[in-house]
């Protein structure tokens, strides 16, 4: 019997298939007709794994958090209990999570609508809330930052700071301008500059979150 021609469709081809096109060419390039020429089927068989497109959007983003490491949140977060501090297990999980996103930038707008019935979106929260909680956060702080962290990974990855300044110093007159006389190197350094925005935007948000830490054993 012969081979067919194409690998038999499938849920997990089909998504990596309308990833790549996202990744190459943005969220506007996604199309039924598209991607079905993408993978050199016909538009409704594509219909019959996702009924909609917005359903298959769905499984994209799922399958991008699907890549952010969840490993650090394994035990219980209490130093000496198996695994590393809180503020370990959250600056670890801030930087695989951005990691994730850096990869495919042009789905972020879409991923931080929140999890929605996305399953590896809810496994997410549900790690990092439950290691909070564990670790000794009432459940409304728990909640709380877990939101900030989670605006502070996806807005960093929305855009490059850095990328946003012409590179062109006549743009940035003196007289106008006064403090922004190397602001046309920016963006190229901008490696350096984002990613040294993250770090220090992380360790000024966990600094915060231990002293808050500490005030909560105090409290009789």
């Amino acid at each position: 019997m012969a081979r067919p021609r194409t690998p038999l469709l499938s849920r997990e081809r089909i998504v990596a298939a309308a990833l790549r096109l996202i990744d190459d060419e943005g969220l506007d390039a996604l199309s039924t007709r598209r991607l079905a020429s993408e993978l050199s089927v016909s538009g409704p068989s594509l219909y019959n794994h996702f009924a909609t497109k917005d359903e298959l959007l769905d499984a994209v983003v799922d399958s991008v958090i699907g890549e952010v490491d969840l490993s650090m949140f394994g035990t219980t977060g209490v130093a000496g209990a198996g695994g590393g501090s809180w503020p370990e297990a959250l600056r670890d999980w801030a930087r695989s999570y951005r990691a994730a996103l850096a990869a495919h930038p042009n789905i972020v707008p879409v991923l931080a609508q929140g999890p929605g019935r996305r399953p590896n979106a809810l496994r997410l929260a549900d790690a990092v809330f439950g290691h909070l909680v564990e670790s000794g956060w009432p459940r409304g702080q728990a909640t709380r930052i877990g939101a900030l962290m989670r605006y502070f990974v996806t807005g960093s990855a929305l855009a490059s700071f850095a990328a946003g300044f012409p590179a062109d110093a006549e743009v940035y007159d003196a007289a106008d301008y006064p403090h922004l006389g190397e602001a046309h190197r920016l963006a190229g350094h901008r490696g350096t500059v984002d990613e040294g925005a993250f770090e220090t935007g992380l360790e000024a948000l966990l600094d915060g979150l231990a002293l808050r830490y500490a005030r909560l054993a105090e409290r009789p």
